[in-house]
């Protein structure tokens, strides 16, 4: 009898609790539904020490600073109104993506060690979108000329190979390779000039 007694006197103590929890409140203890939530005393204090709005419709100035025309005067925006539109100067843009350029030169590898030099050199074109100024796929397309028997292409990707690395690991092998299609192209002329009768 004891053991439910004791049981009991938990069972109304926290019964009771709900049962006050549930009664509903004032009007006046009612918020009403427009109603802000209250803020905590810490959160209005930082506001006023910064003296603006943490709301999200406070404007970042973004106008450029009063000298900016005078110490850069060739950047091509015009500085009394910021909102202008930069110059189109620029004509077209380029994707670069120097994974997807390594990723063809990978592929392009490929195709050379099985000797399918059209294919590789589609695969260096291919590079060469993605990544302008790649050395690898420069110096791999003239190769791939040179092998499809197209000197007249193979020169400039040798030259821009060693415009790019001219030092780089292939330099000397783009050197030699340059002497040698521009002393066979020398030789082509010649034999096509026609020769003086005596």
């Amino acid at each position: 009898m004891r053991f439910s007694i004791l049981l009991l006197i938990p069972i109304f103590y926290f019964g009771g609790m709900a049962v006050a929890q549930q009664q509903p409140q004032s009007d006046q203890e009612q918020p009403t539904q427009n109603q802000a939530p209250p803020r905590s005393d810490r959160e209005h204090d930082r506001e006023a020490e910064a003296g603006e709005s943490s709301s999200r419709d406070t404007r970042v100035d973004l106008s450029p600073p009063k000298d900016d025309a005078k110490n850069h005067p060739n950047s091509g925006v015009n500085s009394s109104d910021p909102e202008a539109e930069p110059p189109a100067d620029v004509e077209e843009m380029h994707p670069f993506n120097p994974y997807r350029a390594l990723k063809d030169d990978e592929v392009g590898e490929f195709y050379m060690k099985r000797r399918n030099y059209r294919a590789a050199l589609a695969r260096y074109q291919d590079a060469l979108v993605w990544k302008e100024k790649d050395a690898v796929a420069n110096f791999r397309m003239a190769q791939c000329y040179e092998k499809l028997d197209q000197p007249g292409e193979a020169i400039p990707h040798y030259q821009e190979y060693l415009k790019i690395l001219p030092h780089g690991p292939f330099a000397k092998e783009a050197e030699k390779a340059l002497e040698k299609l521009k002393a066979a192209e020398a030789n082509n002329e010649a034999a096509e000039k026609p020769q003086p009768k005596p």
